[in-house]
């Protein structure tokens, strides 16, 4: 906990996770700002930390490679005040994600001012043991501490549905296909008060707007022969390639402007030097 990290006299505040998030950031700026708890400064350079899945993840820059991550894109639009570390690996679910340790790795450098921006559902709904969650239950929990874990060190969540895949019905509307995990994700947020980036609505919208054929720029379809790690060719309706990838970042930039505006002011918009 906070107070543990920062010697709160014993009884000089409940430690419960209860605490309504509003009274949690006026009681972290008392003690940062009146130095009563001995707490660290807020660094002049936060970091803003993305855990999640495939479709967020850094993915290697090589000539053979046409798959991209969207948070892969992300550190291009901030300003140089704010660091990125983009922790999201291929597969992870909520559970796998903290169950390998990934989180605590996270989590163990996690100072007041920073930012977890936090991005799972494709993989929850997986049905293996090691990756499974319930939207409505367990994955609910799992969002649960990684945002009461974050807020207990000072650092801000961010929530985020995820990115559709590309599928289409026979009349071309885009097929959802994460069930409710993206509303599990919008309550979530809700009830802990906590800015959330609906992915999923705005990638929708997106795909929609481009029908089946030309959304298949965004992803990974490649044609016999254009690359040697796909000879047969490629049809991925999931993965971005360079284009999709930013096209969802560009996404993700705007809904940040719109939802989190303590973050979006180290944001590098193009109206900026």
């Amino acid at each position: 906990m906070i107070f543990e990290r920062w010697n709160v006299p014993s009884g000089a505040v409940s430690q419960s996770s209860a605490w309504h998030p509003i009274l949690w950031r006026l009681w972290v700026a008392i003690c940062c700002l009146s130095g009563y708890l001995g707490c660290p400064a807020i660094q002049a350079e936060p970091t803003l930390y993305l855990i999640g899945d495939s479709t967020m993840a850094n993915k290697p820059v090589i000539a053979e490679n046409p798959e991209r991550g969207w948070g892969q894109m992300l550190p291009g639009f901030f300003k140089p005040d704010m660091r990125l570390e983009n922790h999201a690996v291929n597969g992870r679910s909520s559970k796998s994600f903290r169950d390998e340790g990934r989180w605590e790795a996270v989590r163990k450098q996690l100072r007041p001012g920073d930012w977890v921006m936090i991005q799972f559902g494709h993989n929850d709904q997986k049905p293996d043991q090691a990756r499974h969650t319930d939207p409505f239950t367990t994955y609910t929990e799992q969002l649960r501490r990684y945002v009461t874990e974050t807020r207990e060190l000072g650092a801000m969540p961010v929530l985020a549905t995820s990115v559709v895949r590309r599928r289409f019905d026979a009349q071309g509307r885009l097929t959802p296909t994460h069930g409710e995990y993206p509303e599990a994700v919008r309550v979530l947020a809700q009830a802990l008060d906590v800015p959330l980036l609906d992915m999923r609505e705005a990638s929708a919208a997106l795909l929609n707007r481009l029908g089946p054929e030309r959304s298949k720029s965004l992803f990974v379809w490649t044609l016999p022969g254009e690359y040697a790690r796909f000879p047969d060719g490629h049809e991925d309706n999931t993965h971005f390639n360079a284009l999709g990838a930013t096209r969802m970042c560009d996404l993700a930039v705007a809904l940040i402007q719109d939802a989190v505006p303590l973050l979006a002011k180290h944001l590098m918009l193009p109206s900026q030097p």
